[in-house]
């Protein structure tokens, strides 16, 4: 039943809007501004007994007055209409519903029961489902449908973008649009009382229209159903997930912010890699991934060629690479003779590749196209450091021109880093439009290569079979919780040296076998 009705969420033929207004910064005259502009092909239908007309569309005085049965409805209305709604609504033959309200579990009916029990009960009884409360809404760039209060559409795309916090929706809205990057949806979860992440990446691992995942998680509330979803999401496509509550101030932050069950941040972060996702730290981390997610072909190998027409941040990019856990590439004898006979005497000779600050267009592509047809590289950083002898978007356009035409492009990932603001960013520009990753660090760049490195170990984790624990390892299991339960009923988090001797006594050294 949920995978029918998440098909009619993703693939809504008709919209209702419940609580449409023509007065400005109201949710209802948002949400139909952004309907209307996104270009939707079903029937836009809002209903309010207020006016006859919401901007220029025919409204209706209430649900029952609606000439069908939307297959989505987006409620706009304050917090103690919704129960009431949602029934009508689910009587009525709606399949789902967007919910913008925010505080319903604090909020009681005269039986004492709180408005979002009552609305799920209510929604529950007739098989209708439920996006949110306090959701921002959802786009479907490629329907044209913008059922949210984001200030700006998302361009469509291949990424999935689904996300527990509202403010972070539109923070990535922003700088996607920004980079030209799109998506195939765009869904803010809100307080996830019904539908949640589990059904989502069910959905979206099997959507030919997706190509990549992005999440941002405050909390969890089925791990286990999460985990199983996003075990069988990432063996088809790539999921990057953002956690908040790393520490124990933001784990609580986080726990207000949703109302959600936290735990241990360590768990989840074993629990994602073993899942097959791949984590990343902060928005700056997020971005870059998704860059780099939604430009490159996966990698066949983790050896990293840098070209440069500077020392410094060559080295300042190894640096990172090396300390990152990285493999720099190797050059052998054949691709050292074709660099010997194009570059300066003054060349480096070994990786990093510094062309010389004096490189041209010229000299740029044919070194690039030299190590694209070697096979010591999986894949190659360009790292481009202003200069008056070299013009940067001239050489951008020699580069991307090259990589464009070669038969290896979509065997050797090309990321870039044209280093600057005023004299790099038309040339960053030019390389987000030709699909080219670009990077404004060289450090930034070759973290991007680390996450497409780390997904890629991931992913042969996820292939391999959990070892089996021994049965000849005798445990008090049951001794363990009670001593780790007393600890945590005392509020500690960290445990003495003479209280973890305690339990890890519980478990014993396995016994050698005849």
């Amino acid at each position: 039943m949920s995978q029918r009705t998440l098909h009619t969420l993703f693939k809504p033929k008709s919209v209702a809007i419940i609580g449409a207004s023509n007065t400005d910064k109201r949710a209802g005259n948002v949400v139909m501004k952004n309907l209307l502009a996104g270009g939707f092909s079903g029937p836009i239908m809002p209903v309010t007994p207020k006016y006859e007309a919401v901007l220029g569309v025919l409204a209706y005085p209430n649900i029952e007055a609606l000439p069908l049965k939307p297959d989505l409805a987006i409620i706009c209305t304050a917090a103690f209409r919704v129960p009431g709604i949602v029934e009508t609504l689910a009587q009525f033959g709606c399949k789902v519903a967007i919910i913008m309200a925010s505080g319903m579990a604090s909020h009681f009916n005269d039986e004492g029961i709180s408005f979002l029990e009552e609305t799920r009960l209510n929604a529950k009884r007739y098989g209708m489902r439920i996006l949110g409360p306090n959701s921002l809404g959802m786009m479907l760039p490629n329907l044209g449908l913008n059922a949210s209060l984001a200030h700006v559409s998302a361009l469509p795309g291949k990424i999935a973008f689904v996300s527990q916090s509202a403010a972070i929706c539109t923070t990535v809205l922003d700088w996607a649009n920004n980079k030209g990057i799109g998506f195939s949806s765009f869904i803010s979860l809100g307080d996830a009382t019904d539908i949640d992440f589990d059904e989502l990446l069910d959905y979206l691992g099997r959507d030919s229209k997706t190509n990549a995942i992005m999440l941002y998680v405050d909390s969890i509330n089925e791990k286990r159903h999460f985990l199983s979803a996003a075990r069988a999401a990432s063996r088809n496509k790539p999921i990057l997930v953002i956690k908040s509550g790393r520490s124990l101030e933001g784990t609580n932050a986080a726990k207000l912010h949703t109302g959600g069950v936290t735990g241990n941040d360590a768990v989840y972060e074993a629990a994602f890699r073993r899942a097959g996702m791949l984590r990343v730290n902060d928005l700056i981390e997020l971005f870059a991934a998704v860059e780099t997610l939604a430009h490159s072909s996966p990698l066949l190998g983790e050896r990293l060629a840098i070209v440069s027409n500077g020392g410094g941040p060559a080295v300042l990019a190894l640096d990172q690479l090396m300390l990152g856990g990285g493999k720099s590439a190797s050059l052998n004898s054949e691709t050292l003779n074709l660099l010997d006979e194009l570059l300066p005497s003054t060349w480096s000779g070994q990786n990093p590749i510094d062309i010389g600050g004096d490189a041209d267009a010229k000299r740029y592509a044919k070194a690039v196209e030299i190590m694209m047809d070697s096979d010591v590289a999986d894949a190659i950083l360009v790292l481009h450091s202003p200069s008056a002898l070299g013009d940067s978007i001239e050489i951008a356009h020699a580069l991307a021109e090259m990589i464009a035409k070669h038969p290896k492009r979509n065997r050797v990932n090309v990321l870039t880093n044209w280093s600057g603001e005023d004299s790099a960013y038309p040339a960053r520009k030019y390389f987000n439009r030709a699909g080219v990753p670009t990077y404004r660090t060289p450090e930034g760049a070759v973290g991007a290569f680390m996450h497409m490195v780390e997904y890629r170990r991931n992913q042969k984790l996820l292939q391999e079979v959990p070892q089996s624990i021994p049965d000849n390892i005798p445990t008090n299991a049951e001794q363990a919780r009670d001593r780790l339960a007393k600890a945590l009923s005392q509020g500690k988090s960290i445990l003495e040296t003479h209280e973890s001797q305690e339990i890890l006594s519980t478990i014993n050294q396995p016994r050698c076998q005849d």
